[in-house]
């Protein structure tokens, strides 16, 4: 295990913490909203008490992204990766926060997948109908744990830890792209060069599972690449809200963070700052976007990586080691 490995791997992790964290506050409200509460956000900042999903949170709390991408990569580590099993484990996270009195749980797929397994449906029709981002939010360990060369053992693995709750086209595809892109940037790719690799996995992706009529993950991403290639902040701004979305559909947010990715490449900061003033789905967003940027060497400001590690208590070494384990043993 080399230092630039560990740290691209442990940068991925942090990277999706740190989005998660800045859209913590404005997930699911309108633009004008975040406006109206918060002017720009420009750090981490605590959930008003108006929030819809994480009323009065604290500055720098993680939402479901990361603690379900933690919970994927402990379900990774520990070789517990039947449906059942993934099932029993979102369903004890959902129960965790619920003890809580967190509203920040499962999503509508994943929701009625578990409940199917419970009714005792096959696995592989549970997750029929799940097309939101789910599987692409907490995907990151997969990335992490298998290497570019061996593209089928990423597409496997992203389908067997996504088949129980997303089991469509559109969302391996879109667990692919974002995966694929963090296995490229791990092994020393920069940001163009992961992204590409991403999006040929979620091109092959997209003929798993069942099909749903849904915007191709890969084409969008492509396009929007290109059409935003040299427009100033506003206009990427405008473009992802108008032209790609910023909702919970597979086919909206991955591409939206793909492009923040491609477009803020060299300011990474800002690329999740952007993601938690876009409206919409900006957790899942700003962590896919960040996730991406810390695997290809972004670096993240010390005093908020701190401070996200803090609040959340979150494994961050442990986990990245045991990622690793696996992706050396092949």
């Amino acid at each position: 295990m080399t230092t630039t490995l560990f740290s691209r791997a442990r940068g991925s992790l942090l990277g999706l913490a740190l989005g998660d964290a800045l859209g913590m506050p404005t997930q699911s409200m309108s633009p004008s909203t975040i406006a109206g509460t918060y002017g720009t956000v420009t750090g981490l900042l605590p959930a008003v008490a108006e929030q819809p999903i994480a009323p009065g949170m604290p500055a720098g709390s993680v939402t479901d992204d990361t603690e379900q991408a933690f919970v994927f990569a402990d379900l990774l580590i520990t070789g517990r990766t039947e449906p059942p099993q993934i099932a029993a484990a979102l369903a004890d996270w959902e129960d965790r926060m619920r003890a809580k009195g967190s509203l920040d749980l499962l999503g509508p797929s994943t929701r009625r997948a578990i409940q199917a397994v419970r009714d005792g449906v096959p696995a592989t029709e549970t997750g029929r109908t799940g097309t939101t981002n789910g599987a692409a939010m907490r995907i990151a360990p997969v990335g992490i744990v298998c290497p570019p060369e061996n593209p089928s053992r990423l597409l496997d693995t992203v389908e067997r830890l996504s088949l129980v709750t997303h089991n469509t086209g559109i969302a391996l595809s879109g667990a692919a792209a974002v995966a694929g892109a963090i296995s490229a940037g791990l092994d020393g790719a920069g940001v163009p060069d992961a992204i590409e690799y991403g999006l040929a996995r979620a091109a092959e992706a997209s003929t798993r599972g069942h099909w749903v009529a849904a915007a191709d993950v890969a084409a969008r991403t492509a396009a929007g690449i290109r059409e935003t290639a040299g427009l100033d902040t506003p206009r990427v701004t405008a473009f992802l809200r108008e032209r790609i979305g910023t909702s919970l559909l597979t086919q909206e947010s991955v591409p939206a963070a793909l492009i923040l990715t491609v477009r803020f490449a060299d300011a990474p900061w800002q690329a999740l700052l952007q993601a938690a003033n876009l409206g919409g789905d900006t957790d899942t967003i700003g962590a896919m976007c960040g996730a991406v940027l810390g695997a290809c060497g972004a670096e993240f400001p010390a005093a908020e990586s701190a401070q996200v590690l803090a609040r959340n208590a979150l494994p961050l070494d442990a986990t990245v080691r045991g990622l690793l384990g696996l992706r050396e043993r092949g």
